[in-house]
């Protein structure tokens, strides 16, 4: 009994989980950064391409 009184204690002060936790947050926002920069250039090259066709189609 006294060994699984230690085992709770000492686990209830590791705070290792919580690091963890706090990295995955982080790591979660980083990526939906990323996410973001990608979307919005994605937009703007596609927009970029459309101009020079349309371009290309009405200079023949």
């Amino acid at each position: 009994m006294r060994a699984l009184v230690k085992t709770i204690h000492r686990v209830a002060r590791d705070t290792r989980a919580a690091t963890a936790v706090e990295y995955g947050l982080i790591c979660a926002l980083i990526v939906l950064a990323i996410m973001a920069a990608l979307l919005a250039l994605g937009t703007v090259t596609s927009d970029m391409w459309n101009n020079v066709s349309t371009k290309v189609q009405t200079a023949s």
